[in-house]
């Protein structure tokens, strides 16, 4: 498939990663849903995208609300024809050890980040599945492969998208449906220093980044677009079902 013929919906389209995909598609001229929940921000990355001269709407609404996945993606296709790529960048960070985690901080987290990916994405492959194929990305993280310390909700929910991803590709790999992961490392966005229990600088918190990357630098939002963008593309028709990590070395030790 050309860019031009992508019809693209991203969750989480309005800050970080999410931002950043639909910026990266709207420059190939691909239709775009940008799914949010907040207006203001919204209506910015709305006018952003469609000056760079593609078409696209914004859908506001509760990424954890089955209904509201069925509602983007029934009003996606009555608009552009057609799904033919899934962005699932929409997530939380809940920071701390199990015995630091409460019900809500676990329930809300995977609500979130498990719970609104699988409600997308089911609605993307049944419309998939009609059109004759196409490509979901759900955004993960590195720490749902290898672990880390003081994130246990945030790295079990991005655990459980891995496989989730997985499992999907392989149920939709004849229907022409294919499903990927990327795993990031530390991003340069809002996320990377929101959430922290003490009182932390955004300075420090970008140090402390820096210093466990062997690269020695995190990655920043554009770059995480720029795989989505290879996944959701022909040159990647023979990959699916992969967790890409893109952390500058960090799961290589």
């Amino acid at each position: 498939m050309t860019s031009s013929s992508q019809v693209v919906i991203v969750t989480g389209a309005t800050s970080g990663i999410g931002e950043a995909v639909v910026r990266a598609f709207a420059q190939t001229n691909a239709s775009l849903v940008l799914v949010g929940r907040d207006p203001h921000r919204g209506r910015v990355a709305l006018e952003a995208a469609r000056k760079l001269g593609c078409s696209a709407e914004l859908l506001l609404g509760d990424v954890t609300r089955s209904a509201f996945a069925d509602d983007v993606v029934q009003a996606t296709v009555e608009r552009f024809g057609k799904v033919t790529t899934l962005v699932n960048s929409a997530g939380i960070i809940r920071r701390g050890s199990a015995l630091e985690t409460t019900d809500d901080d676990w329930h809300q987290t995977f609500e979130a980040n498990v719970n609104g990916v699988f409600y997308f994405s089911r609605a993307a492959a049944r419309a998939m599945r009609v059109s004759g194929g196409g490509s979901i990305v759900n955004i993960a993280s590195n720490v749902g492969l290898v672990g880390c310390p003081g994130l246990v909700a945030y790295c079990a929910s991005k655990g459980a998208v891995v496989l989730l991803t997985k499992a999907m590709a392989l149920d939709h790999a004849r229907e022409g449906i294919r499903v990927n992961a990327i795993c990031p490392g530390a991003v340069d966005t809002p996320m990377l220093v929101s959430a922290h229990q003490n009182p932390v600088s955004a300075e420090e918190v970008l140090q402390r980044n820096i210093e466990a990357v062997p690269q020695g630098r995190v990655a920043t939002p554009d770059e995480i677009a720029a795989l989505a963008m290879f996944l959701a593309s022909d040159g990647a028709q023979h990959i699916t079902g992969v967790a890409v990590p893109i952390d500058g070395g960090f799961t290589a030790g």
